[in-house]
């Protein structure tokens, strides 16, 4: 039977130093030359999820941006796309203006992924989360009238709670918005998508593309949870969000203890010790 293995980067495969041990990346390659297929889902951008992943030997396609995207990592090409229409994305953007809200806008100009923002208008944390990335080729400061440009999907928001709250209240529903708090920054995110861009259509969508029978996932927060209920069987980690582990098949060790490395090796051993 081929089994499909995905999973989260952040809280789940990542260390809280934001990378992959040595030891998880010696367990998964080791695998990964044996022919387990092993893959990641992330909010990430491809480019951010491959300088957390640096060193990890991915050969099947990833899934970023919470679902938007299914790419290959080595190439960066697109496989699936799941973007607004322009009529969703302004919809959109007029919601969050009518709050007093100045997001993020990720969309894909001359084929090249970018972010656009109104530098006079960045929250404290829209830029403490800008200078993590300053060096990263997506940057692009704009004024207001060029935000809706290009291919969008995805909407950013970093701010108060109490600023976001009608906001989410108001677009949940009509497409996928996570709100939450950021692991690292403490943070209240709110992230708009299209509704085909979540983790459960990509992950049975690359079950599919890749043939396999059955899919193991792992993670750690809410945005797992319909990646949870796509799968065969899903694992959280020891320090994932409780709603997580109640609808886990099983709790694992947490994200800093090489526990996803060590359960892939674990079933491998087993496999192995059944079929000598």
């Amino acid at each position: 039977m081929a089994v499909l293995y995905i999973s989260d980067l952040d809280g789940t495969l990542l260390t809280s130093e934001q990378n992959i041990s040595k030891k998880s990346l010696e367990i998964i390659n080791g695998l990964t030359a044996k022919g387990i297929i092993f893959t990641f889902a992330t909010a990430r951008s491809i480019i951010t999820a491959r300088k957390v992943t640096a060193g990890l030997d991915i050969r099947y396609p990833v899934i970023v941006y919470n679902g938007a995207f299914i790419m290959d990592n080595s190439t960066g090409e697109w496989l699936v796309k799941n973007i607004f229409t322009e009529k969703e994305a302004e919809e959109i953007y007029n919601v969050l203006r009518e709050n007093g809200i100045s997001p993020l806008i990720y969309s894909i100009i001359d084929n090249e992924e970018k972010f656009s923002y109104i530098p006079s208008e960045l929250t404290r944390g829209m830029s403490e989360f800008l200078d993590t990335r300053r060096d990263d080729p997506r940057h692009r400061p704009v004024k207001e009238a060029d935000m809706l440009s290009g291919e969008i999907f995805y909407f950013s928001c970093i701010d108060e709670a109490g600023t976001m709250s009608e906001a989410y209240s108001a677009l949940k529903g009509r497409f996928h918005c996570i709100y939450g708090l950021d692991i690292y920054s403490g943070d209240q995110w709110l992230e708009i998508l299209p509704n085909a861009a979540n983790k459960a259509n990509a992950v049975i969508q690359l079950k599919k593309r890749l043939g396999c029978e059955k899919l193991v996932v792992f993670g750690d927060g809410i945005n797992d949870a319909e990646m949870f209920r796509a799968a065969d069987e899903c694992y959280a980690v020891e320090n994932a969000a409780p709603e997580l582990k109640a609808a886990a098949s099983g709790i694992i060790g947490g994200n800093n203890s090489d526990s996803v490395a060590k359960f892939l090796l674990e079933n491998d051993l087993q496999k192995i010790h059944k079929n000598p």
